[in-house]
């Protein structure tokens, strides 16, 4: 904002005291009421001609509360400054401040920020703030979408309603930050997990412990996709199922490295789990076996960050820290492409002072209503590729890291969550943003998506889970 030197307002239209401002779409109201009376004519771009007293006032539309102080009435051709000067000096400004005080009522500028200390524009329906510290997971019940569980570092998860944010119960007793925290697919058990390895499971419906168990360092853990079947990946390389509550178990053995990532596919008879070695195993849940092992020229050159199948379960998306992302053919077990962008490859392997810039794969994902694919990159990019051509489409191109990122079902729309602390919503199909939702201090962990795509529930280093209800423009 600038302060006009002819009428002491602030506006926010540049001043022609200014002369490196000014500009025919800029100028002061002041300037309006010195070059208006030549307007009434016809407009011409000449001197002002006389005119009687209140005439120059009469042509002049005003906006909202502006008032003439004074007309000046300037000399043909340029105004002399030192003249101008000498007539500003006989103004007269009505209850003037003294001794250079803004008065009762300051200025209001356009621009101005958010003051230090107050708290960030905030997007949200609803926040969660039962945890004590950051909170690493968030899930929703399948069901209803009307419950959320939510995990963190201060070694509880928390069951709560997302329409008034009470607390249903705390799932107690973890030995350390509990950083998987899902509901099975009825709804009706929540299963909770630490990093050291301690797996909680709960029945939602009263609030009691039905089963426990304690493996080696947690890696992830999941739901079968319709049965009360339980599946995680460990740090020692092994992969667990069991039932619940019974507690039958089976284990996977993978490499001696960790199971970074894993997951069911969706016919519920296969899992496919990722390794720190690049590796990938498509494993026989009923045999036990591995069905397909992906190494060698196959595998990734660095250590697996997520893998996600389509609706179907035919193909695979595999993502790693070496910033590459393998689409898979599940009945063949064989790599049939390859994505990466040039520029994600170059910071990859780029060296600085003999260390690797920082970039990885940390999200990757199917759009179930086009032959596309997302994946999400550490250095902030969403890359939208087209499948069938295996061709980039989109780059969008966030300021932080990409934490997680969610296809709405059944629609090109893909939801990215940051950690500038913003979910953002992208229509694939331009690669341009829809809508953005703003309301953390810290950066989002990981968020979760209800099932018609009208609530987002984010989980933050600040402590804090929210609830943003998502407006679409095409709804």
């Amino acid at each position: 904002m600038l302060g006009c030197t002819a009428c002491r307002r602030r506006s926010a239209h540049v001043c022609p005291d200014r002369p490196e401002d000014r500009s025919a779409a800029n100028l002061c109201s002041c300037v309006a009421v010195m070059e208006g009376a030549g307007a009434g004519d016809g407009g011409g771009s000449g001197p002002p001609s006389p005119e009687p007293d209140g005439a120059a006032a009469a042509v002049l539309e005003f906006h909202e509360d502006e008032e003439i102080i004074e007309v000046l009435e300037l000399n043909e051709g340029d105004p002399d400054p030192d003249d101008l000067a000498s007539d500003m000096e006989d103004v007269d400004f009505a209850d003037e401040p003294e001794d250079g005080e803004m008065g009762d009522e300051e200025w209001e500028t356009e621009d101005e920020g958010v003051e230090e200390g107050a708290e960030p524009h905030d997007d949200s329906e609803l926040t969660y703030a039962k945890h004590t510290a950051s909170v690493f997971c968030v899930s929703l019940d399948p069901k209803e979408s009307s419950l959320a569980v939510t995990g963190g570092e201060d070694d509880k998860a928390c069951v709560w309603r997302i329409s008034d944010g009470e607390t249903l119960f705390e799932c107690k007793g973890h030995k350390d930050s509990v950083t998987c925290a899902v509901f099975s697919y009825d709804s009706t058990m929540v299963a909770t997990g630490d990093m050291s390895g301690l797996i909680k499971v709960w029945r939602v419906e009263d609030a009691q412990e039905v089963w426990s168990f304690e493996v080696a360092d947690l890696e992830w853990l999941e739901w079968h996709p319709c049965a009360h079947v339980l599946l995680c990946g460990t740090a020692d390389g092994n992969s667990w199922m069991w039932k619940i509550p019974s507690g039958e178990c089976k284990t996977f053995q993978g490499p001696n490295c960790p199971a970074t990532c894993g997951q069911f596919l969706p016919d519920g008879k296969r899992a496919v789990v990722g390794y720190e070695d690049g590796s990938v195993r498509i494993w026989d849940l009923k045999q036990g076996n591995a069905l397909h092992v992906l190494k060698g020229s196959d595998a990734h050159s660095g250590p697996l960050t997520c893998v996600s199948s389509n609706s179907d379960g035919s193909l695979l998306l595999t993502g790693s820290v070496d910033c590459d992302t393998k689409m898979v053919n599940t009945a063949s077990g064989k790599v049939v492409g390859v994505f990466r962008t040039e520029s994600n490859v170059s910071k990859a392997s780029k060296r600085e002072e003999g260390e690797a810039e920082t970039n990885s794969v940390e999200s990757v994902g199917f759009c179930s209503a086009l032959p596309l694919a997302a994946v999400g990159y550490l250095d902030g990019t969403l890359a939208i590729y087209d499948i069938s051509a295996q061709v980039l489409r989109h780059r969008c191109q966030h300021e932080s890291g990409i934490v997680q990122l969610l296809w709405e079902e059944n629609s090109p729309v893909v939801y990215t969550c940051s950690l500038d602390g913003a979910v953002r919503l992208w229509d694939s199909r331009t690669g341009k943003m829809i809508s953005e939702y703003c309301g953390h201090s810290a950066e989002i962990l990981d968020f979760a998506l209800n099932k018609d795509a009208s609530i987002v529930v984010t989980a933050s280093g600040d402590h804090k889970a929210k609830v943003f209800c998502v407006q679409r423009p095409d709804r």
